[in-house]
C-alpha cells in the first residue's frame, strides 16, 4: 500500500507506492543519438577545441594528448566573470579519461580514484579562490542533463551562497548522514559496505537512488585526506557498477554534497547522492512539491546487492 515517507536530509516528502510500477506506458522516447568521438571536443586530440585547460593529470604538455584526466573551463557556464552579468564564479568542466565511452562506473578502480581526487582539489581551489561554494556533479545521459556523450563531470562555483545547502547544513542539529546510515544497516538498506557504504535512503524520491558516505564525519568535501576519497570512490564505483547490473545503461546524476566554507564537523557531514533517472518529474510532483516512488527503497537496495556476485 502506499506510504508517506519523509528525507530529512533533503526535506523532501515522498509517497512509496511500489504498486504505480505495474502501470500500462504508451508513450516512447528516442534513445540518446549517439555523435561519435569523431565530433566530440572532449576526446583526446580535439584539445583544440576546448577552452585552455586549467588543470591535467598524465603525461604530455598543455592542450597536447597524454592526459587521464582534464580539466576545462565551461565554454557555455552558468556562472561567469562580473562583465557577464551579475551571477558570478567559476564553472568547469572535468573530463573524466579519453575515453569517450567510459562512464565513472566503468573506469577502472584508479581512474575512478583519480578522477574523484581532482573534482576534490577542484573544488578546495575554487574555495580558496573565494567562493561562496563548490557545487561538484555528473550529468550522465541526456535522460540526466548532460548535453555532451563523452563522460565528464562539473563544478559550479558561484559568488553567492547555495541557498539549499545553507538550507541542509540548518537541518543538521544531529549528523543525519551518520545516523541514516545505522538506520540502513539495520533495515537492509546497505547497497555496497566497508569503510565508506552506499545505501538506499528510506525516503528515496527516485527509484535506486543511493547516498554514498565515509562513517567518519567532515563537514567538506573540499577538507576531505586523500584516504577518505580513496573509500568514497571505491564505493560509489561499486555502487555505479550494481546500478548497471540492475538498470542497464540508465541515466543518472552523481551529486556531491558538501558543507560551504566555515562549516565544520558535527554540523554538516559530506556525501554522495546517485539519481537514477527512470522516470521524469511530473505534474503530481510540481504541484505538491512531493514526490512519488515507485520502487520501495528495500527492494531496490535487495536488486542493487544482489546483481553482482
Amino acid at each position: 500500500m502506499p506510504e508517506y515517507r519523509y528525507d530529512e536530509i533533503l526535506d523532501r516528502r515522498v509517497i512509496v507506492a511500489a504498486e504505480r510500477s505495474a502501470r500500462p506506458h504508451t508513450t516512447t522516447t528516442n534513445p540518446d543519438a549517439r555523435s561519435g568521438p569523431e565530433q566530440c571536443p572532449f576526446c583526446s586530440g580535439h584539445e583544440d577545441r576546448t577552452p585552455p585547460e586549467t588543470y591535467r593529470t598524465g603525461e604530455g604538455a598543455a592542450e597536447e594528448p597524454g592526459w587521464r584526466v582534464r580539466v576545462v573551463p565551461n565554454l557555455y557556464p552558468m556562472v561567469g566573470a562580473p562583465e557577464d552579468g551579475d551571477a558570478t564564479g567559476s564553472h568547469e568542466v572535468v573530463i573524466l579519461s579519453p575515453n569517450h565511452d567510459r562512464s565513472f562506473g566503468q573506469l577502472d578502480l584508479d581512474q575512478a580514484v583519480e578522477v574523484f581526487t581532482v573534482l576534490r582539489d577542484r573544488a578546495r581551489f575554487h574555495l580558496e579562490a573565494g567562493r561562496a561554494y563548490a557545487a561538484v556533479f555528473l550529468n550522465d545521459g541526456r535522460g540526466a542533463g548532460a548535453s555532451i556523450e563523452h563522460p565528464h563531470a562539473q563544478i559550479v562555483a558561484p559568488d553567492s551562497p547555495a541557498v539549499a545547502i545553507n538550507a541542509m547544513v540548518e537541518r543538521f542539529s544531529t549528523d543525519l548522514i551518520a545516523r541514516e546510515m545505522t538506520d540502513a544497516r539495520r533495515n537492509g538498506l546497505v547497497v555496497v559496505d566497508g569503510p565508506a557504504i552506499a545505501w538506499c535512503p528510506p525516503g528515496s524520491w527516485s527509484p535506486y537512488s543511493m547516498r554514498v558516505a565515509h562513517r567518519s564525519t567532515r563537514a567538506g568535501f573540499d577538507g576531505a585526506t586523500d584516504a577518505e576519497v580513496r573509500v568514497v570512490a571505491e564505493a560509489l564505483h561499486a555502487a555505479l557498477g550494481r546500478l548497471h547490473a540492475t538498470l542497464g545503461d540508465v541515466p543518472h546524476n552523481v551529486i556531491v554534497h558538501s558543507a560551504p566554507p566555515k562549516v565544520h564537523a558535527r554540523e554538516m557531514h559530506w556525501h554522495v547522492e546517485v539519481v537514477a533517472r527512470t522516470g521524469v518529474v511530473a505534474g503530481f510532483e510540481l504541484g505538491s512539491g512531493i514526490y512519488a516512488n515507485s520502487v520501495a527503497p528495500e527492494q531496490a537496495a535487495i536488486l542493487l546487492r544482489d546483481s553482482i556476485q
